[in-house]
C-alpha cells in the first residue's frame, strides 16, 4: 500500500488530497474510488488509512477507514555526517541510509573532498531532500530524515550528550575491531548517536584531532575491510539496527 506525508492535518476524517499527492496517485497509480492508501500526520506519530471516496475535477476526497499504531523508527536518533562525494553517491546514500532508519544528514565540505557544491548547495539539498522522501514513504517509516549542508567542519554544531562516532581507516588497518560495539552498548531508547564518513582518500589526520578534540567522537574501525565513502555510512546504519532491534 502507498504510503504519504501530509503537510496539513485534516481536521476530519474526511480530507481533500494535495495537488501532488492526488496526481501520484489517482494518475500515476491508476487510482479510482475505493483506492487506499496511507497516510502519515504532520505530527509524524498518527498514520491512517483512507480510501478514494470521491473524485471531481480538481479534487480527490479520502476518508479515513483506520488508524494504525507502528514502530518502525529506530529507537535512537541516528545522524550521518558526510563528507562531499563525487558523482551520483550523496543521492544513493541518502536513499539507502533513510530506508535503514537515518534522522539527519548533514553533508559537509572536508579537506579532501573533490568536489565542492559552493553556490549550487540549495539545489542539491532540495533535489536530495525529495529523495529522502521517496524513500522514507517507500520504506513506510513514519518520519522523512532531514538533510542539511555545512561548508566545514568548524561549523558543526551537535549536542554534548550525543555519541558521536568516526569512521578512520587506520583503525580498520590495526585490527581495532570493539570499539563500535563499545559506542552502541553505551546507547539507550531515546538516546542520539552520530556517524561521520570522510569523502573518497577520507580525513586528514589534523581533521581527525579537531573531530575528537573540540567535538569529542571517537575514532572506530567498521571492520577489517576498507569501505568505500558511500558504503561505509550504511555499514553502521545496518550494525547499529541489529545491535538495537535485532540482537536486543
Amino acid at each position: 500500500m502507498q504510503r504519504y506525508f501530509l503537510t496539513e492535518t485534516p481536521e476530519t476524517d474526511e480530507f481533500d488530497l494535495p495537488a501532488d499527492i492526488a496526481h501520484h496517485l489517482m494518475t500515476v497509480l491508476r487510482g479510482k474510488v475505493g483506492t487506499m492508501a496511507e497516510f502519515v500526520y504532520p505530527d509524524r506519530e498518527t498514520m491512517v488509512v483512507a480510501k478514494v471516496s470521491e473524485i471531481g475535477d480538481d479534487v480527490t476526497r479520502m476518508t479515513v477507514v483506520e488508524r494504525v499504531e507502528a514502530n518502525v523508527e529506530l529507537p535512537v536518533q541516528a545522524t550521518l555526517i558526510l563528507g562531499l562525494a563525487k558523482g551520483d553517491k550523496p543521492e544513493l546514500v541518502v536513499q539507502k541510509a533513510t530506508e535503514l532508519g537515518v534522522h539527519h544528514i548533514i553533508f559537509v565540505e572536508t579537506d579532501w573532498s573533490v568536489v565542492h557544491w559552493g553556490m549550487k548547495a540549495d539545489k542539491k539539498i532540495a533535489r536530495l531532500a525529495k529523495i529522502a522522501q521517496g524513500a522514507a514513504e517507500q520504506s513506510h517509516r513514519l518520519t522523512v530524515p532531514d538533510v542539511q549542508y555545512l561548508p566545514n567542519l568548524q561549523a558543526l554544531t551537535l549536542p554534548e550528550a550525543m555519541i558521536k562516532i568516526v569512521a578512520w581507516e587506520e583503525s580498520a588497518k590495526q585490527g581495532e575491531a570493539a570499539m563500535l560495539a563499545q559506542q552502541f552498548a553505551q546507547l539507550h531508547s531515546g538516546d542520539e548517536v552520530a556517524f561521520l564518513v570522510g569523502p573518497e582518500g577520507g580525513l586528514k589526520e589534523a581533521e581527525l584531532e579537531l573531530l575528537t578534540e573540540k567535538f569529542g567522537f571517537v575514532a572506530a574501525g567498521l571492520g577489517p575491510r576498507i569501505l568505500r565513502a558511500e558504503t561505509a555510512p550504511l555499514y553502521a546504519l545496518s550494525a547499529l539496527s541489529f545491535a538495537l532491534e535485532l540482537e536486543r
